[in-house]
C-alpha cells in the first residue's frame, strides 16, 4: 500500500489534529505514526503524520481533497510519497570523511537518497566518485571567477533537479543570493567551537585551551555564515591526554555522524523551520533500516 507523509505548519488553534485525523480516515488512509509540537512562544503548530492509503487514494487526489482543510486552518503543508527519493547534490573540497561516510550509507541503503552528482573545487575525490557511478563536476573557485563558478553551480542544480545541496566539508563561502534562492535546501557541517575558536586550526586552538568536549553542528545555510537554523549536534569527550591530532580525528568522526543524521531527518521530512530554529521530530519506525548490512 502506498505510504505518505503529511507535514503541517499553521497558527495554533483547537481542532487541528482532529481535522487531519478525520480527513485521513474519510479518504481511506490509516495513520502509522504521528508527531506534533505547539510552540507557545510563537503561536505556531507543527505536525508530521505518516500514513498509508488502504483504498488506493493517490497523491494527487489527497492533495486536492486536503486543500479545503488546509485553507480552514491557514496551513503551510505538503504531502510526500515516501517511495520518491530526494535528489541530492553533494559538495566537497579536500576533506573527505563526510563524503566517504555518506557514500557508504547511500550504498547500503541506510541513506535513501538519489545522489545526482558531486561538486568539488579540487580533483581529490574524482576517482572515488566516478567509481560509484556518480557524476563528478569540477568547479574551480577563485576571487576572480567566483560569480561565474556560482552561476555554473546554480545551473547544475537546475539541470539535475537537485532538491537538497549538502556541503560535506566544502570550503568555499556561498553568496547571499545563492543561499536565499536555496533557503532551507542547503545543509552544512562544521565543528562546534564557534564562536570561541574562529579562523585557522580551530582544533589546535581548542587543544591549547584544554577543551574537554569536541562537537559538530549541522545546520541550514543562510547569509549569516555558520549561523543558520541548527538541525543536529553531538559531542565527544576529550581528556588531558589527547593530542591536537587526536582532536582532529575525533572531530572527523562526530562531523560525519552528525551530518548523516541531519540529512536523514531532512529527507524524511522531519525538520520544520521555526524562525531561526528548527523543530525536529523523531524518526518513523523502520526509518533507520538499511537494505543490506554491508
Amino acid at each position: 500500500m502506498p505510504q505518505f507523509v503529511l507535514t503541517v505548519t499553521c497558527p495554533t488553534r483547537r481542532g487541528i489534529v482532529a481535522a487531519i485525523a478525520n480527513f485521513l480516515a474519510d479518504n481511506g488512509c490509516n495513520i502509522t505514526d504521528s508527531a506534533q509540537f505547539d510552540d507557545m512562544e510563537t503561536g505556531k503548530f507543527f505536525m508530521r503524520v505518516g500514513f498509508r492509503s488502504e483504498t488506493g487514494a493517490t497523491l494527487d487526489l489527497l492533495e486536492t481533497a486536503f486543500a479545503a482543510v488546509a485553507d480552514e486552518f491557514r496551513m503551510e503543508w505538503q504531502i510526500f510519497d515516501t517511495a520518491k527519493k530526494i535528489k541530492v547534490l553533494l559538495m566537497v573540497s579536500n576533506f573527505g570523511h563526510c563524503l566517504n561516510d555518506l557514500l557508504y550509507r547511500w550504498r547500503i541503503g541506510g541513506l535513501p537518497i538519489d545522489i545526482v552528482g558531486v561538486v568539488s573545487n579540487h580533483l581529490t575525490y574524482q576517482k572515488q566518485v566516478v567509481n560509484h557511478d556518480i557524476p563528478f563536476h569540477l568547479i574551480k573557485v577563485t576571487k576572480e571567477n567566483k560569480p561565474d563558478a556560482e552561476a555554473r553551480l546554480m545551473a547544475l542544480v537546475e539541470e539535475t533537479g537537485a532538491e537538497l545541496v549538502v556541503l560535506a566539508r566544502y570550503m568555499q563561502v556561498l553568496s547571499d543570493a545563492f543561499c536565499a534562492r536555496m533557503s532551507g535546501k542547503i545543509i552544512n557541517i562544521h565543528h562546534s567551537f564557534l564562536p570561541s575558536f574562529k579562523g585557522a586550526n580551530p582544533y589546535k586552538q581548542a587543544y591549547q585551551r584544554g577543551v574537554k568536549l569536541i562537537g559538530a553542528t549541522a545546520h541550514y545555510v543562510t547569509a549569516d555564515l555558520d549561523e543558520g537554523p541548527i538541525i543536529e549536534q553531538d559531542t565527544v569527550r576529550i581528556t588531558h591526554a589527547q593530542s591536537p591530532e587526536d582532536y582532529v580525528s575525533l572531530g572527523r568522526d562526530v562531523e560525519a555522524s552528525v551530518l548523516a543524521r541531519a540529512i536523514h531527518a531532512h529527507i524524511h521530512h522531519r525538520v520544520f523551520l521555526n524562525g531561526n530554529k528548527t523543530v525536529v521530530f523523531p524518526a518513523s519506525p523502520g526509518a533507520h533500516a538499511s537494505e543490506r548490512m554491508g
